[in-house]
């Protein structure tokens, strides 16, 4: 990166380091983190899949549905440690209980509407379709450090950071096809 910041041509990154937690109040406990955590995995999974689906890039169309996969494992692992702390054999009603029906799968991390990064996507390329969903994953691995640290018990901080190691992962993937594309 020859000429350091100053010559970057891309995306920059803005905005108070709190402004990913603009769905988590303050006053937001455990269970409402968690499910308004699950909220946003499957927006994103919603995401994902829907762009597995248009995607012509054989490469492209893998990445989406391994990430459409992960998403889900999240929301299983997020409703597993819902149901522990609340100590509800299910706790299926909660991420409902948080959000509107049309919130649901709507929204995804980064705080940004599904149908609208789905029309966004129209028309571009893979390349550019991957620099945005790294820019998605940048997002939650962020929020999940920073759940991680707001909750107070071992095993939700446990669960934040294992889903923030995934989504550092995910990054990776796209990464990698990334410069391969380019």
């Amino acid at each position: 990166m020859e000429g350091g910041i100053r010559a970057w041509g891309g995306l920059l990154a803005e905005g108070a380091p709190e402004a990913g937690m603009a769905y988590f109040p303050d006053t937001a406990g455990p269970k409402e983190m968690i499910g308004l955590a699950w909220i946003l995995e499957e927006g994103s999974r919603r995401f994902y899949s829907e762009l597995a689906g248009i995607l012509k890039d054989e490469e492209g169309i893998a990445i989406f549905h391994d990430l459409t996969a992960a998403e889900e494992q999240h929301k299983t692992s997020l409703m597993d440690l819902l149901q522990d702390i609340s100590g509800e054999e299910t706790a299926e009603d909660i991420p409902g209980s948080l959000a509107g029906p049309d919130e649901i799968g709507d929204v995804m991390e980064g705080g940004m509407r599904v149908s609208q990064a789905l029309r966004w996507t129209e028309g571009k390329p893979l390349e550019r379709i991957l620099e945005f969903a790294i820019s998605l994953e940048s997002n939650a691995y962020d929020l999940y450090i920073k759940m991680g640290r707001r909750v107070r018990d071992e095993k939700s901080k446990k669960v934040f950071a294992m889903l923030g190691e995934e989504e550092k992962r995910h990054l990776g993937k796209l990464a990698s096809l990334l410069e391969r594309k380019l």
